[in-house]
Protein backbone atom coordinates (compact mmCIF):
# COMPACT_ATOMS: atom_id res chain seq x y z
CA UNK A 1 0.00 0.00 0.00
CA UNK A 2 2.66 2.50 0.98
CA UNK A 3 4.50 1.53 -2.61
CA UNK A 4 1.21 2.10 -4.31
CA UNK A 5 1.23 6.09 -2.73
CA UNK A 6 4.60 6.63 -3.34
CA UNK A 7 4.47 5.37 -7.17
CA UNK A 8 1.08 7.53 -7.27
CA UNK A 9 2.73 10.63 -5.90
CA UNK A 10 5.75 10.05 -7.76
CA UNK A 11 3.19 10.39 -10.81
CA UNK A 12 1.20 13.40 -9.93
CA UNK A 13 5.00 15.02 -9.33
CA UNK A 14 6.09 14.21 -12.67
CA UNK A 15 2.80 14.81 -14.32
CA UNK A 16 2.89 18.38 -12.53
CA UNK A 17 6.56 19.11 -13.42
CA UNK A 18 5.99 17.92 -17.43
CA UNK A 19 2.71 20.54 -17.35
CA UNK A 20 5.19 23.21 -16.14
CA UNK A 21 7.81 22.36 -18.39
CA UNK A 22 5.39 22.55 -21.59
CA UNK A 23 3.77 25.84 -20.42
CA UNK A 24 7.23 27.44 -20.25
CA UNK A 25 8.20 25.91 -23.42
CA UNK A 26 5.03 27.34 -24.72
CA UNK A 27 5.87 30.97 -23.45
CA UNK A 28 9.34 31.08 -24.48
CA UNK A 29 9.07 29.37 -27.72
CA UNK A 30 5.96 30.72 -29.40
CA UNK A 31 7.82 34.33 -29.05
CA UNK A 32 11.19 33.81 -29.73
CA UNK A 33 10.41 31.54 -33.05
CA UNK A 34 8.25 34.73 -34.00
CA UNK A 35 11.02 36.93 -33.82
CA UNK A 36 13.30 34.21 -35.33
CA UNK A 37 11.30 33.44 -38.05
CA UNK A 38 10.04 36.91 -38.79
CA UNK A 39 6.48 35.36 -38.96
CA UNK A 40 3.21 34.98 -36.40
CA UNK A 41 1.87 31.99 -38.59
CA UNK A 42 4.24 29.14 -36.47
CA UNK A 43 3.40 31.31 -33.10
CA UNK A 44 -0.09 30.96 -33.71
CA UNK A 45 0.35 27.26 -34.55
CA UNK A 46 2.50 26.47 -31.44
CA UNK A 47 -0.96 27.64 -29.74
CA UNK A 48 -3.49 25.79 -31.35
CA UNK A 49 -1.38 23.09 -30.64
CA UNK A 50 -1.34 23.76 -27.19
CA UNK A 51 -5.31 23.70 -27.02
CA UNK A 52 -5.58 20.72 -28.91
CA UNK A 53 -8.36 19.01 -26.12
CA UNK A 54 -10.39 21.56 -28.03
CA UNK A 55 -10.64 19.83 -30.98
CA UNK A 56 -10.25 15.99 -28.96
CA UNK A 57 -14.38 15.62 -28.91
CA UNK A 58 -16.65 15.29 -31.83
CA UNK A 59 -17.21 18.34 -34.21
CA UNK A 60 -20.39 19.52 -33.01
CA UNK A 61 -18.63 20.26 -29.97
CA UNK A 62 -15.45 23.13 -31.16
CA UNK A 63 -17.92 25.77 -31.47
CA UNK A 64 -19.03 25.67 -27.54
CA UNK A 65 -15.28 24.42 -26.36
CA UNK A 66 -13.95 27.44 -28.99
CA UNK A 67 -16.44 29.75 -26.86
CA UNK A 68 -15.43 28.16 -23.93
CA UNK A 69 -11.54 29.15 -24.79
CA UNK A 70 -11.96 32.61 -26.00
CA UNK A 71 -10.11 34.52 -23.34
CA UNK A 72 -6.85 31.83 -23.55
CA UNK A 73 -6.92 32.19 -27.19
CA UNK A 74 -7.16 35.91 -27.23
CA UNK A 75 -4.31 36.34 -24.77
CA UNK A 76 -2.18 33.64 -26.25
CA UNK A 77 -2.68 35.15 -30.42
CA UNK A 78 -1.97 38.82 -28.65
CA UNK A 79 0.73 37.76 -27.22
CA UNK A 80 2.10 36.54 -30.87
CA UNK A 81 1.01 39.82 -32.63
CA UNK A 82 2.72 42.15 -30.15
CA UNK A 83 5.60 40.23 -30.94
CA UNK A 84 5.93 40.47 -34.43
CA UNK A 85 4.76 44.01 -34.14
CA UNK A 86 7.58 44.92 -32.02
CA UNK A 87 10.19 43.73 -34.78
CA UNK A 88 12.91 41.32 -35.32
CA UNK A 89 15.61 42.88 -33.58
CA UNK A 90 15.27 41.70 -30.00
CA UNK A 91 14.64 44.35 -27.41
CA UNK A 92 13.46 44.50 -23.59
CA UNK A 93 10.01 43.94 -25.10
CA UNK A 94 10.46 40.47 -26.25
CA UNK A 95 11.47 39.68 -22.87
CA UNK A 96 8.51 41.22 -21.28
CA UNK A 97 6.18 39.64 -23.42
CA UNK A 98 7.79 36.11 -22.81
CA UNK A 99 7.82 36.57 -18.92
CA UNK A 100 4.06 37.36 -18.72
CA UNK A 101 3.57 34.55 -21.10
CA UNK A 102 4.60 32.26 -18.68
CA UNK A 103 3.21 34.53 -15.80
CA UNK A 104 -0.21 33.60 -17.71
CA UNK A 105 0.18 30.19 -18.54
CA UNK A 106 1.73 29.52 -14.81
CA UNK A 107 0.00 31.42 -12.59
CA UNK A 108 -3.15 33.65 -13.76
CA UNK A 109 -4.71 30.70 -15.95
CA UNK A 110 -5.02 28.24 -13.06
CA UNK A 111 -6.77 30.52 -10.84
CA UNK A 112 -10.48 29.44 -10.65
CA UNK A 113 -11.74 32.08 -8.11
CA UNK A 114 -14.20 34.68 -9.20
CA UNK A 115 -11.69 37.91 -8.46
CA UNK A 116 -8.87 35.25 -10.40
CA UNK A 117 -11.75 34.75 -13.37
CA UNK A 118 -11.81 38.80 -13.78
CA UNK A 119 -8.20 39.32 -13.87
CA UNK A 120 -8.18 36.71 -16.33
CA UNK A 121 -10.82 38.53 -18.49
CA UNK A 122 -9.24 41.54 -17.91
CA UNK A 123 -5.46 40.75 -18.91
CA UNK A 124 -7.49 39.23 -22.09
CA UNK A 125 -8.98 42.68 -23.26
CA UNK A 126 -5.72 44.80 -22.72
CA UNK A 127 -3.31 42.72 -24.26
CA UNK A 128 -6.50 41.52 -27.12
CA UNK A 129 -7.17 45.11 -27.24
CA UNK A 130 -3.16 46.33 -27.73
CA UNK A 131 -2.55 43.81 -30.61
CA UNK A 132 -5.74 44.52 -32.39
CA UNK A 133 -5.04 48.56 -32.24
CA UNK A 134 -1.35 47.58 -33.75
CA UNK A 135 -2.77 44.63 -36.53
CA UNK A 136 -5.77 47.03 -37.84
CA UNK A 137 -3.85 50.63 -37.61
CA UNK A 138 -4.07 50.62 -41.51
CA UNK A 139 -7.08 48.79 -41.92
CA UNK A 140 -11.34 50.13 -41.98
CA UNK A 141 -12.53 50.83 -39.10
CA UNK A 142 -14.73 47.77 -38.86
CA UNK A 143 -12.05 45.28 -38.90
CA UNK A 144 -10.99 46.89 -35.20
CA UNK A 145 -14.88 47.60 -33.94
CA UNK A 146 -15.99 43.61 -34.74
CA UNK A 147 -12.34 42.27 -32.86
CA UNK A 148 -13.00 44.18 -30.29
CA UNK A 149 -16.69 42.59 -29.92
CA UNK A 150 -15.37 39.36 -29.92
CA UNK A 151 -12.93 40.54 -27.17
CA UNK A 152 -15.58 41.97 -25.22
CA UNK A 153 -18.32 39.08 -25.70
CA UNK A 154 -15.44 37.00 -24.63
CA UNK A 155 -14.01 38.45 -21.64
CA UNK A 156 -17.83 38.97 -20.10
CA UNK A 157 -18.48 35.38 -21.12
CA UNK A 158 -15.74 33.79 -19.46
CA UNK A 159 -16.44 35.15 -16.45
CA UNK A 160 -20.05 34.81 -16.02
CA UNK A 161 -19.54 31.13 -17.63
CA UNK A 162 -16.95 30.44 -15.20
CA UNK A 163 -18.65 31.90 -12.22
CA UNK A 164 -21.47 29.47 -12.77
CA UNK A 165 -24.09 32.24 -13.74
CA UNK A 166 -25.84 30.69 -16.19
CA UNK A 167 -28.84 33.17 -15.84
CA UNK A 168 -28.63 34.92 -19.06
CA UNK A 169 -25.23 35.09 -19.43
CA UNK A 170 -24.98 34.48 -23.47
CA UNK A 171 -27.10 37.78 -23.65
CA UNK A 172 -25.20 39.76 -21.02
CA UNK A 173 -22.08 39.17 -23.23
CA UNK A 174 -23.44 39.91 -26.10
CA UNK A 175 -24.46 43.24 -24.66
CA UNK A 176 -20.52 43.70 -23.13
CA UNK A 177 -19.65 43.05 -27.26
CA UNK A 178 -21.41 45.29 -28.23
CA UNK A 179 -20.70 48.10 -25.72
CA UNK A 180 -16.70 47.58 -26.62
CA UNK A 181 -17.63 47.96 -30.31
CA UNK A 182 -19.27 50.93 -29.46
CA UNK A 183 -16.59 52.26 -27.19
CA UNK A 184 -14.25 51.03 -30.15
CA UNK A 185 -15.92 52.67 -33.02
CA UNK A 186 -15.82 55.83 -31.19
CA UNK A 187 -12.56 56.22 -29.68
CA UNK A 188 -10.86 55.08 -33.61
CA UNK A 189 -10.46 58.63 -34.98
CA UNK A 190 -8.31 58.95 -32.12
CA UNK A 191 -6.22 56.47 -30.56
CA UNK A 192 -3.26 57.21 -28.47
CA UNK A 193 -0.50 55.13 -28.32
CA UNK A 194 1.80 55.14 -25.22
CA UNK A 195 4.93 54.35 -25.65
CA UNK A 196 8.24 53.75 -22.88
CA UNK A 197 11.16 55.12 -23.63
CA UNK A 198 13.38 52.46 -25.64
CA UNK A 199 12.32 49.60 -23.97
CA UNK A 200 9.59 48.88 -27.02
CA UNK A 201 6.60 48.45 -24.92
CA UNK A 202 3.80 50.21 -25.95
CA UNK A 203 0.07 50.39 -23.97
CA UNK A 204 -2.81 51.57 -26.05
CA UNK A 205 -4.93 54.25 -24.21
CA UNK A 206 -8.06 52.31 -25.26
CA UNK A 207 -6.92 48.71 -23.57
CA UNK A 208 -6.87 50.85 -20.42
CA UNK A 209 -9.96 52.48 -20.77
CA UNK A 210 -11.74 49.34 -21.65
CA UNK A 211 -10.34 47.10 -19.22
CA UNK A 212 -11.74 49.70 -16.52
CA UNK A 213 -14.82 49.62 -18.11
CA UNK A 214 -15.03 45.39 -18.09
CA UNK A 215 -14.66 46.08 -14.53
CA UNK A 216 -17.25 48.74 -13.66
CA UNK A 217 -19.72 46.52 -15.69
CA UNK A 218 -19.26 43.32 -13.91
CA UNK A 219 -19.08 44.11 -10.97
CA UNK A 220 -22.55 46.10 -11.43
CA UNK A 221 -24.10 42.86 -12.96
CA UNK A 222 -22.97 41.40 -9.92
CA UNK A 223 -24.73 43.32 -7.82
CA UNK A 224 -27.63 43.26 -10.24
CA UNK A 225 -27.66 39.73 -9.43
CA UNK A 226 -27.42 39.79 -6.21
CA UNK A 227 -30.04 41.85 -5.71
CA UNK A 228 -31.84 39.92 -8.03
CA UNK A 229 -32.96 43.37 -10.25
CA UNK A 230 -33.94 45.37 -7.47
CA UNK A 231 -31.05 47.45 -7.69
CA UNK A 232 -30.14 50.80 -6.41
CA UNK A 233 -27.26 53.72 -6.98
CA UNK A 234 -26.01 53.04 -3.65
CA UNK A 235 -25.35 49.92 -4.55
CA UNK A 236 -22.92 50.68 -7.19
CA UNK A 237 -21.71 53.89 -6.11
CA UNK A 238 -18.50 52.84 -5.76
CA UNK A 239 -17.58 50.95 -8.30
CA UNK A 240 -18.88 53.27 -11.18
CA UNK A 241 -17.31 56.36 -9.25
CA UNK A 242 -14.20 54.37 -9.82
CA UNK A 243 -14.14 53.96 -13.29
CA UNK A 244 -15.57 56.98 -14.41
CA UNK A 245 -12.89 58.87 -11.69
CA UNK A 246 -10.12 56.85 -13.03
CA UNK A 247 -10.96 57.27 -17.16
CA UNK A 248 -11.64 60.82 -16.58
CA UNK A 249 -8.25 61.04 -15.20
CA UNK A 250 -6.72 58.98 -18.26
CA UNK A 251 -8.15 61.34 -20.77
CA UNK A 252 -7.76 64.46 -19.46
CA UNK A 253 -4.39 63.96 -17.80
CA UNK A 254 -2.68 61.33 -20.08
CA UNK A 255 -3.60 62.00 -23.84
CA UNK A 256 -0.46 63.72 -24.99
CA UNK A 257 0.61 60.10 -26.40
CA UNK A 258 4.17 59.89 -27.98
CA UNK A 259 2.30 59.08 -30.89
CA UNK A 260 -0.79 58.41 -32.63
CA UNK A 261 -2.15 55.74 -34.41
Amino acid sequence: MADYIFIRKSRNALSSFLHLFLNILLGVGSIFITVVSGSWIIGLFLVLISKWRMFAVRPRFWFLNLKSNLVDLIVGFSFVFLTYFSGMTLLPVHYTLTALYIIWLVIIKPITKESGNLIQSIFAIILGTSAVILATANLNSAAMILLEFFIGYGASRHVLCQNNNTKDFELTSLICGLLFSEISWLAHSWLIIYSFGTTGIILPQLAVILGIVAFVFHKVYAETTKRDGDLKLKDVTLPVFFGILTIAVIVLGFSNPFFNV
